[in-house]
């Protein structure tokens, strides 16, 4: 194994990023049966790489892509003591790869990156019933704020 590398995302990993894309809906379905099947995308991956206003860093291992996340600087509502912050999202580590710090070093850049912006608000969607997930960010010191219901008929 080579040395994982964190760094920028380029266009020209757009075509596996949308395969970690993927990967993130099918780990998603389980906890929530209203997303569509087939291919569904969350994100506009090549904007976010454009964007002044988001970072999209990669995960590689060599030249092998493993792992995304991404951080985008948002207005935040009115009734915010912040003016801004960041929006975090995208988190995908290969299977393989899972259990090494990876997710954390992710997270880490993309915070500091928002910091060097004068943001100090931080916030992330996670399913309830991931608790992998969950775990990992409360180890990075993310705190459960806001539980989302739904009802389906």
């Amino acid at each position: 194994m080579n040395q994982i590398q964190i760094r920028e995302a380029t266009a020209a990993d757009l075509p596996q990023l949308r395969v970690f894309e993927q990967n993130v809906v099918a780990a998603e379905r389980p906890f929530n049966d209203r997303i569509k099947s087939g291919t569904v995308h969350y994100y506009d991956i090549a904007a976010m790489i454009d964007s002044d206003e988001s970072l999209v860093l990669v995960a590689a291992d060599g030249g092998r892509l493993i792992g995304s996340g991404y951080a985008s600087l948002q207005e935040s509502k009115a009734e915010f003591a912040h003016d801004r912050h960041a929006w975090l999202g995208f988190m995908f580590i290969e299977p393989n790869y899972r259990g090494q710090g990876l997710i954390q070093q992710i997270i880490g850049q993309l915070l500091a990156w928002a910091r060097e912006a004068g943001v100090r608000d931080h916030y992330l969607d996670v399913y309830a019933e991931n608790e992998a997930a969950v775990r990992a960010y409360e180890k990075f010191g993310f705190q459960r704020n806001l539980l989302e219901m739904k009802i389906s008929d």
